[in-house]
């Protein structure tokens, strides 16, 4: 079975993103963010009391210190730096998870951070060793990549896990990375995110902008819900991703 993973917990104060409580029930993880791109001490404690009554699985969704820009803007910053922002940004959310009884069991890097990391390899370095680092043993999650292999290698060398990710909304190049949303076609619509959805599930590929099939070894997939169409479309995938 492929997991479900969500972005969630990114309202902030009075502005209100996403329909969290109605996804909760119906993804595998919720991957919660910590206070620097989006998310609050209340947005927390209000999305870990949902997660805590479905059960579901919870990660750290660190990113830049980037309310304005949502953190998806790129920033450049030194490795101890980084280190410290993303300890800081963990230890926030386990500690608000803990005091409702939850096991913080991950981490997924958002936004620009995360485009980094899989484009770079030091930022990617650096992001495991924040993990490895840090004192409660933690899965990291990245994108499933032809790189699937070595990232693996460099992992277990580094004492920690990956949970490998793939992405039911997004179109795909010929070495696993997203396509840039600033290329045709790099958001599908509906149709064509079941489509790619029942073809990874059954075949383990996926179609690239080039009209290739590629291997994808993917432990979980990345779904999103902002609207009620949204949410329907998480209940189809999560029967689809039931299957295997």
């Amino acid at each position: 079975m492929i997991k479900l993973n969500c972005d969630l917990g990114e309202s902030f104060g009075a502005w209100q993103m996403g329909m969290d409580h109605a996804v909760i029930p119906h993804i595998d993880m919720a991957n919660i963010a910590c206070g620097f791109h989006a998310g609050d001490a209340n947005v927390m404690a209000s999305t870990l009391k949902h997660t805590g009554e479905c059960k579901t699985e919870i990660g750290a969704h660190p990113g830049y210190p980037d309310l304005a820009g949502f953190g998806r803007r790129t920033m450049h910053i030194a490795a101890n730096e980084l280190i410290n922002l993303l300890h800081y940004q963990i230890a926030a959310l386990e500690g608000m998870a803990r005091a409702q009884q939850q096991q913080l069991s991950y981490v997924k890097p958002h936004g620009a951070l995360y485009n980094q990391m899989m484009a770079e390899p030091q930022i990617l370095t650096t992001v495991m060793e924040a993990v490895a680092r840090y004192p409660t043993p933690l899965k990291l999650m990245l994108l499933a990549t032809q790189q699937t292999g070595l990232h693996s290698t460099q992992a277990k060398t580094m004492g920690i896990e990956l949970l490998f990710e793939a992405f039911a909304d997004r179109r795909y190049d010929n070495n696993g990375h997203l396509l840039s949303r600033s290329q045709p076609g790099a958001v599908l619509n509906e149709q064509q995110i079941i489509e790619q959805v029942e073809q990874l599930v059954q075949e383990g590929t996926v179609t690239t902008n080039t009209g290739d099939n590629l291997a994808i070894q993917a432990d979980t997939l990345c779904v999103h819900g902002d609207n009620p169409e949204s949410i329907n479309l998480i209940k189809r995938l999560k029967q689809l991703c039931s299957q295997k």
